[in-house]
Formats: structure tokens, C-alpha cells, sequence
């Protein structure tokens, strides 16, 4: 062995535990994805009334989506989501969007302009998209009626395409991957 080498070993090893102290113990959760509990909520509907709460929907299969009325990619997706909600929401379906828009009345312009029946529910203080660890918009959770994560997507999404449209009534027919 060389001489040094010893010393480089256990600097090595402080380096090493010093990580594992740091990263173990920061206290942040892990990833929330695929398989992760879907985190409770309850926000303001754009339409006043009563808060919804994800609980609220349980045995239902959920898409979450969260959004914003400056996000042009959010914008084009929607009337997609719309066809999606149309066509499912009979059947045991529920699309809940999340403005993390500041101006309720941007929001209510926007459903307005493009016509969206599905409940758009207000987080402006970001609370509910930071426990569901979105930073970039759209983001989408497909949650299955145990109230798993089912699916994490990250961007605009055609959901009113075949592929989305199957998977979502695999998952209401009971087949809990839904599909690739």
C-alpha cells in the first residue's frame, strides 16, 4: 500500500458520511411518483361553494392537473382535457385542475374563454402544487380510486387520445396499472 493512501481512505469515508448525514436527515420527501399516496387537499373551487377535497373523490379514478393562465403549454392541452372530461366523467371519472395563478379573476376568464366544465380549484399561495412537488407547468397526476399515484406527467399531455382515454377506463374497470 502507498503511503497516503490510508489518509485518502478515511477522508474519503468522512466525505461519505458527512452526504449521508446531510441528505438522510434534511427532512425532504421522497419523490412523489408512481405509487406514492396521492396527498390530501382541500382548496376553493373557481365556482365558490364548497371546498373540495381529494377525499372527496375516492373510488373514483383522478386525473390532478396543475396549471397556470400563463403557461401557453397549459393553455393549448386544455381543450384536450376537456374532451377527456366530457367523454369519462360518467363513468367514475373526475379531472380536478389547480390554478397556482395569484388573479382569480384571470382564472375565470380563462375557463370562460375556452368553455371548461371540469372543476378548476384555486391554489394561489402554492401550497398543494409544493406538497405535490410541481414546479413546472402543466403537471399531471393520474391517481387510481385507492388513491395511489397511478402515473406522474411532466408537460402537455393529447389526453383525449385513444392511449390516455383506455388506460383511464382500464383503471375504472379495475385494473390498477391501467396500462403502460
Amino acid at each position: 500500500m502507498q503511503r497516503g493512501s490510508g489518509a485518502w481512505l478515511i477522508a474519503a469515508a468522512v466525505v461519505s458520511a458527512a452526504l449521508f448525514v446531510l441528505f438522510a436527515g434534511s427532512g425532504a420527501p421522497p419523490p412523489l411518483g408512481r405509487g406514492s399516496p396521492a396527498p390530501a387537499f382541500e382548496l376553493a373551487s373557481l365556482g365558490g361553494g364548497d371546498a373540495v377535497r381529494l377525499s372527496d373523490h375516492r373510488g373514483r379514478v383522478v386525473l390532478i392537473n396543475f396549471w397556470a393562465t400563463w403557461c401557453k403549454p397549459c393553455e393549448d392541452e386544455m381543450p384536450a382535457m376537456e374532451r377527456l372530461y366530457a367523454e369519462l366523467r360518467d363513468e367514475g371519472f373526475e379531472l380536478l385542475a389547480i390554478s397556482v395563478d395569484d388573479d382569480i379573476g384571470l382564472v375565470a376568464d380563462f375557463q370562460g374563454r375556452l368553455s371548461l366544465s371540469f372543476p378548476i380549484l384555486l391554489d394561489p399561495d402554492k401550497r398543494v402544487s409544493e406538497t405535490y412537488q410541481t414546479y413546472r407547468f402543466p403537471e399531471s397526476f393520474l391517481v387510481g380510486p385507492d388513491g395511489v399515484v397511478v402515473e406522474r406527467y411532466i408537460g402537455p399531455k393529447p389526453w383525449d387520445a385513444r392511449a390516455y382515454v383506455e388506460r383511464i377506463r382500464r383503471l375504472l374497470e379495475g385494473d390498477r396499472r391501467g396500462g403502460a
